[in-house]
């Protein structure tokens, strides 16, 4: 360099070493991107083989060889078939066929070398709600062919497989099996607070999923323990899981923006449900029948999540669609941006099925609660259960049904989640409960109104706020509603949900990543802390498996 710079002078040197730098600097960018585009590569491989994983031929194909493979051979307590996750729907499972000479029933607990990680226990018939369980021959049955869940990754997992005949006598099977790691990010151990000396109740049964960590990457959908120790899995195309159902012997599960999925007992995917033009959210459920009734938004509209559509169970096709500007267009044409595209004029977050075409949804844009009868055929507009100066003006004013504050004032909602229809054989004709998560936020996008009108209620997401859990008692006959029980919980502004269940309530506070178990005098059991892919858990629900 010496000699160079005495050739060609300092000022060329320097340019030479700007440029050297220069290169430098490009090829480390170019390495870069060229690992970004590997990354992403190797991202979009790994999706097409969970789309692949949910297309009936892949599925076909795995039944058809594990049916082979039961034709071919001689399974017994002895020499049971077991395979891991064979339709590739939750890494943490296990099939298992046998047959025993006797009726037997089977129950399994899977067990590690960790003292931190307690056992979990289920049965063969762990997926089956009480109304099929109870159509099962008590004394059990000589063909067995169930999903073990509960596994733990990345340890050796000890399956301890506990035979009882009718007799009482019991043969007791071991199998290992290590999963490996989780394809996704999740933690295998969440942060757990113990506050059960806040009360004498106990924690329910079950494990909680977390249906939406929402992510750039992959999605799943996960199973926690009462431990916080990850049990289960599920890979989904992307978007979100926004509810499990239960009909007959099939889980019912969103996969995608467009696509629900029923799922078997055993892991097979039976049916997957498109919903075409309609891009679901938010919520699912059951009509009498067994078909799907979905919020949707219909993608050639310039509005969104105001639409109710009907998928026929067997056939797979939308037979009815309710559009919410049936029954409140009126409202919708008083909206100063109502031209624009993409319009989230009412953003309905919940959907009950009550029965003979009668639902009951809540708008979180409006921090309201609306009932609709005869959706699919006269739309009608039976109640609005809301702030009176939000509707005062519009129009609807005379629908709303009245606070009942006779034992105690309260604030009404805002933005509230997962509402859900309760009812009970004590109370009398036309009156129920709805529960709901509560988040105490005011704020509409399509509409300027102040909600610092209303008294407690947070008007920004920056706050230092609470949220709370709400049961409202409605008594349609008398035309009101009050707030029978309500606790406060960590703030969320938006998402989350409550869930009662097992005597107890199951609450997610989800932009915090928190989510808790509380008695019915709303005293903490137990808290869990969930490490945020990007923005909230969505939805947590808890259920037997």
């Amino acid at each position: 360099m010496k000699n160079f710079r005495k050739q060609y002078g300092k000022n060329v040197c320097r340019s030479l070493l700007l440029l050297i730098a220069g290169t430098a600097v490009i090829t480390v960018h170019a390495q870069t991107v060229k690992q970004e585009e590997k990354e992403e590569a190797d991202l979009e491989a790994k999706r097409e083989l969970i789309r692949e994983i949910y297309s009936e031929e892949y599925q076909q194909e795995v039944s058809d060889r594990l049916e082979e493979a039961k034709a071919g051979g001689n399974y017994t307590e002895d020499t049971m078939l077991i395979e891991p996750n064979p339709y590739g729907t939750n890494s943490l499972s296990l099939y298992v066929y046998f047959q025993t000479k006797e009726k037997a029933q089977v129950s399994y607990t899977v067990s590690v070398e960790d003292e931190n990680i307690a056992d979990f226990t289920a049965d063969e018939n762990a997926r089956l709600r009480e109304e099929e369980l109870e159509h099962r021959e008590t004394e059990g049955k000589t063909e067995h062919e169930f999903q073990v869940i509960g596994l733990v990754p990345d340890h050796t997992n000890t399956v301890t497989f506990t035979i009882t005949y009718a007799d009482g006598n019991q043969v007791i099977r071991e199998y290992k099996h290590n999963p490996g790691s989780v394809s996704g990010e999740e933690e295998m151990q969440l942060e757990v607070t113990d506050a059960k000396e806040n009360s004498e109740e106990e924690l329910s049964d079950g494990l909680y999923v977390i249906l939406g960590n929402d992510s750039e990457g992959l999605d799943f959908m996960y199973y926690y323990d009462t431990n916080g120790v990850l049990r289960g899995e599920i890979p989904i195309i992307g978007y979100r899981s926004h509810g499990i159902l239960f009909w007959e012997e099939c889980m019912y599960y969103s996969i995608s923006a467009t696509k629900i999925a029923a799922v078997n007992a055993l892991g097979k995917v039976e049916k997957v449900y498109d919903t075409g033009t309609y891009k679901l959210h938010h919520d699912y459920t059951f009509d009498e029948e067994g078909n799907l009734i979905v919020l949707a938004t219909d993608t050639q509209s310039n509005s969104v999540e105001d639409r109710i559509i009907r998928i026929d169970h067997e056939t797979g096709e939308i037979t009815e669609v309710f559009d919410l500007a049936e029954v409140l267009g009126k409202y919708k044409e008083l909206l100063t941006d109502a031209d624009t595209e993409d319009l989230d004029w009412m953003h309905i977050n919940t959907l009950q099925w009550i029965g003979e075409q009668t639902v009951i949804l809540s708008s979180r844009e409006t921090s309201s609660i609306l009932k609709i009868s005869s959706i699919f055929e006269t739309p009608k507009l039976e109640y609005i259960i809301g702030e009176k100066g939000f509707w005062n003006g519009t129009g609807y004013e005379d629908f709303l049904l009245e606070k009942d504050e006779s034992d105690g004032t309260f604030s009404g909602t805002g933005g509230q989640h997962t509402v859900t229809y309760e009812t009970s054989e004590a109370l009398e004709d036309g009156a129920y409960y709805l529960y709901m998560f509560n988040n105490n936020l005011g704020y509409s996008e399509s509409r300027d109104y102040d909600w610092t009108q209303m008294e407690g209620i947070a008007t920004s997401i920056d706050v230092e706020a609470v949220s709370y859990y709400y049961k409202y008692l409605v008594n349609e006959t008398e035309g009101t509603y009050e707030l029978v029980k309500s606790f406060e919980v960590p703030f969320s502004p938006y998402v989350s949900s409550a869930q009662e269940y097992d005597e107890n309530i199951i609450v997610d506070s989800g932009m915090k990543g928190i989510f808790g178990e509380y008695d019915q005098d709303g005293s903490l059991l137990r808290q869990f802390q969930m490490k945020l892919a990007d923005r909230y858990i969505y939805r947590v629900y808890k259920y037997h498996f």
